[in-house]
């Protein structure tokens, strides 16, 4: 029997999908975003329904006390919902400059949604809401895709592309996209598209254009006054 390469994993765990997240990190994950809810409205919200797709542990009088509801186990899917009336509570510390953001980028994910037979269009959406929050990476994507890396590289090969080059591509694209918001800082377009800094950015920029950021945005007309740039 002959043994693997070094640093080369065997083919049978290569292949194997990557384990699903723990109940504990799907239940925390629901919470959290109960608890930003309620500090984002300060209000006590409470969900209207919560599921877990994990089997039900001995006690759930804790996710009744957290949830204000009894959540459903061996559900479908992970979910927590709350009534449409707290959906549209206003934020009273609401932030317009973090909201035009949020908005740019939400734009963008819309803009990316899969057709979900392909591998290459399922990635570059998830590459679409990790760029920000840091989760752009191949083990990242991997592990959101239960694939092991190698599996989803040799996958993405027979689909014509590499991760690098899908991340490259949409990253170009966003970058053109953002830069005609002239209410974004170029710092904000470089957090958008996931660079830790600016000058990433601008070298990326550079790479793909020939020209930097800032000469990209002097050159490109500005928007009619009183119409969105969008």
């Amino acid at each position: 029997m002959t043994s693997p390469a070094p640093n080369e994993r065997p083919t049978a765990y290569a292949d194997r999908p990557a384990a699903a997240p723990s109940r504990h990190a799907t239940e925390c994950k629901l919470a959290s975003l109960l608890v930003i809810a309620r500090q984002l409205t300060g209000r006590p919200l409470v969900a209207t329904a919560v599921g877990f797709r994990h089997p039900a542990p001995a006690d759930v009088a804790l996710h009744a006390r957290v949830f204000g509801v009894a959540p459903r186990f061996a559900a479908a899917d992970d979910v927590l919902e709350l009534a449409a009336a707290e959906l549209d509570a206003p934020c009273p510390d609401a932030d317009p400059a973090l909201w035009r953001i949020v908005e740019r980028h939400a734009e963008a994910l819309l803009a990316a949604r899969p057709a979900p037979a392909q591998l290459t269009a399922r990635v570059r959406h998830h590459l679409t809401t990790a760029l920000a929050d840091g989760g752009a990476t191949l083990a990242a994507t991997a592990a959101h895709l239960r694939l092991s890396e190698r599996s989803l590289q040799r996958r993405l090969a027979d689909e014509g592309t590499t991760f690098e080059a899908l991340l490259d591509e949409l990253r170009r694209e966003l970058a053109r996209r953002y830069l005609g918001d002239r209410a974004l800082a170029l710092g904000e377009v470089a957090y958008l598209l996931g660079y830790s800094e600016p000058s990433a950015f601008h070298r990326a920029f550079k790479r793909w254009t020939g020209t930097t950021p800032a000469e990209a945005r002097r050159r490109r007309p500005a928007p009619p006054t009183g119409s969105s740039s969008r």
